[in-house]
């Protein structure tokens, strides 16, 4: 803001509002881009109700810093004026790396700016000390942005389950991890050089439905996540519902009706000790359905035809189902995302989750849009929701 004397200032001070209209313009004419491009700019201005000068400008200004690109026009009918040539997010430029880290291992990948992924790495953990795990992340990702020339690295995002202060970028605490107050946008940007966003999985995945999934568009957003976490995250009016130093959506100790798993807090049935991979694997080897704590493994001996697989998987789900009908109670939204192995993978297990959600809501549950790449898209769409929402930070300098 430029410097004025108080007792008699030469102009007019820009306001922050006026800052905020702007940043808010130009991410509803690129997220319009993203929706319906190749898109006029006409129909852009007709979407957002922006002057037709306003989307020109913005879209001048993005097509310089690399985001947008002119795509073949229409062939003019004969009689008619000039033809519309269409703008479309320009993928070739820029690509963004994203990182998830769960508790068996860190998944990081490269994906564009539509959100889809173009690589992808497992990284089993051989060790959960923080610095580790974000040492081999960064070298894992200066090995794909290696692999991709053609598209400068815009920054990283991370999803991690447990509490996460998005603000601050900090695990504040994740106790199956053994993480607790770790700087991690502090870390990994010192160790890859590129911006780093920091969320909780959950939110990070509610990012990705609003922006790339099958849930965009929708007014009210809630998400439900159980791997070995089991944390939800809730959206209205596109945006993320965080509260204080980001706590919202911890739901791990919530008891669920008719749960029998005993939790470290030494109460019953919590939500997460309950439905955690870990739960599931347990019960899965107690049934010599399959050996480890791999929950795919459950998942391919049910395939195969093993009954006793299949009942722990759809029994899962059902309790799945028993959470998120709660959730629906207390908040009411009008979709409904849940990311679980089995209501992934097979159509008994959606339709066992949806039915003890309730049937008069069954079409508001969905299972994730990203089935094949969950972890990789929380972890892209991180630092992706925040270039939706302010594309003009974009430094001219890395096109």
């Amino acid at each position: 803001m430029p410097r004025t004397a108080v007792s008699a200032p030469a102009s007019p001070v820009p306001r922050a509002a006026d800052s905020d209209r702007r940043r808010t313009s130009a991410s509803v004419v690129l997220r319009s881009v993203l929706e319906h491009g190749p898109v006029a700019r006409s129909t852009i201005a007709r979407l957002t109700g922006l002057s037709p000068a306003s989307v020109t400008d913005y879209c001048a200004r993005f097509a310089e810093l690399g985001l947008l690109r002119e795509t073949v026009a229409p062939p003019r009918a004969r009689g008619a004026g000039r033809p519309h040539v269409p703008v479309d997010l320009d993928v070739s430029r820029f690509v963004v790396g994203g990182v998830h880290i769960a508790v068996p291992y860190t998944t990081v990948a490269l994906l564009d700016l539509r959100g889809r992924v173009l690589a992808e790495r497992e990284l089993p953990h051989e060790s959960t000390e923080p610095s580790l795990v974000l040492a081999r992340a960064a070298t894992a990702l200066a090995g794909l942005f290696a692999g991709a020339p053609g598209g400068r690295p815009l920054g990283v995002g991370v999803a991690v389950g447990g509490w996460v202060d998005r603000e601050a970028g900090t695990v504040v605490d994740h106790p199956l991890l053994g993480w607790r107050e770790v700087a991690v946008r502090e870390r990994l940007g010192a160790l890859t050089g590129l911006p780093v966003r920091v969320d909780g999985h959950a939110r990070a995945l509610v990012d990705g439905e609003r922006l790339f999934g099958r849930a965009r568009g929708s007014r009210s957003l809630l998400h439900l996540f159980a791997g070995n976490v089991v944390d939800a995250a809730f959206a209205t009016h596109d945006e993320v519902h965080h509260g204080p130093r980001s706590q919202a959506g911890a739901i791990a100790h919530l008891p669920l009706p008719g749960g029998t798993e005993p939790c470290d807090c030494g109460r019953t049935g919590c939500l997460q000790a309950e439905l955690s991979e870990r739960t599931l694997c347990r019960r899965a080897r107690a049934a010599g359905v399959a050996e480890g704590m791999n929950p795919m493994h459950v998942v391919a001996a049910a395939a195969a035809g093993d009954k006793a697989a299949a009942g722990l998987l759809v029994r899962r789900a059902r309790l799945v189902g028993r959470a998120a009908g709660l959730l629906l109670d207390v908040l009411n939204p009008e979709t409904v995302v849940v990311t679980e192995v089995g209501v992934i993978h097979r159509e008994d297990c959606l339709a066992a989750l949806r039915e003890e959600a309730g049937p008069e809501r069954a079409a508001a549950v969905l299972p994730t849009s990203f089935p094949e790449s969950v972890l990789a898209v929380a972890g892209g769409s991180v630092i992706l929701d925040a270039l939706y929402r302010d594309p003009l930070s974009v430094s001219p300098e890395m096109n």
